[in-house]
């Protein structure tokens, strides 16, 4: 009896072991509290994270404004790309058009040098037979014949087997006031395989060929081409003129080609 009352004063009495009295919570009250705390932790960290971001240099912000402002720079980058190839495409298309007009302007002078040649030389000429007119205005064979052949040349053209001919006729003074009425025929000497042939131009058909005909009153020069065989070799060519439809020739001239 003594041991229990002792054992029980040892318990609930003044020597007891203390005891701490709580008030108690409810389980969701204790939840909200842990997440209120968890969201505040999230919150700090992030404010944290993003100080730390704009001391180091990595503000969003300003990163995304910076990225604004490139991309307005390079707008006008573009823009100014843009009208320079533009500008650029003008200056090739001028350029072109230059270049076209200093090659037609080249050309023109090239065919105006050549076309100058040309009447340089046909001045010359025209010199010369003039030359050759009062020569032969003068002298005393245009009295004693009734016509005359001058000045007969017989040269290769460009083509093979082709040739070019020029003459001058020349009536007398006995026909001052008449009109020649005639025709030209070429009567050409060649070799072909070996062999001699002659050629009549033009051929024997009745009236003559409109480029050989005649008619004129004091002088007439011909020019013209005639083409053999590019095998055959022309050794001379003889030219008779004929008067009215005269069968004998009025006049006849010969040339020898080399």
């Amino acid at each position: 009896m003594i041991r229990r009352l002792a054992r029980f004063r040892q318990r609930f009495g003044i020597a007891g072991r203390k005891v701490a009295v709580r008030t108690e919570l409810a389980w969701y009250w204790r939840w909200l509290g842990i997440l209120v705390i968890l969201a505040a932790a999230f919150a700090l960290a992030a404010w944290m994270y993003e100080t730390g971001r704009r001391f180091a240099g990595f503000d969003q912000r300003e990163l995304q404004q910076q990225i604004r402002e490139l991309e307005r720079q390079n707008g006008r980058v573009r823009d100014e790309l843009k009208g320079t190839r533009e500008e650029l495409e003008s200056l090739r298309a001028a350029t072109a058009a230059s270049e076209s007009r200093l090659a037609i302007e080249r050309s023109a002078q090239h065919k105006l040098a050549q076309q100058i040649k040309l009447l340089e030389r046909e001045n010359a000429r025209l010199r010369e037979e003039l030359a050759t007119f009062e020569s032969l205005l003068a002298s005393e064979a245009r009295v004693s014949k009734p016509l005359s052949i001058h000045r007969l040349t017989v040269q290769p053209d460009v083509l093979p087997g082709e040739y070019r001919y020029r003459l001058l006729l020349l009536t007398g003074t006995g026909r001052r006031e008449q009109q020649f009425q005639g025709r030209l025929e070429l009567v050409v000497s060649l070799t072909e395989g070996g062999k001699d042939a002659m050629m009549v131009i033009p051929e024997a058909t009745g009236d003559a060929a409109p480029a050989f005909r005649l008619s004129f009153k004091y002088f007439h020069r011909v020019e013209g081409s005639f083409r053999v065989s590019p095998k055959a070799k022309v050794k001379g060519v003889q030219v008779r003129v004929y008067e009215g439809k005269a069968a004998q020739a009025r006049a006849t001239a010969d040339a020898t080609i080399e």
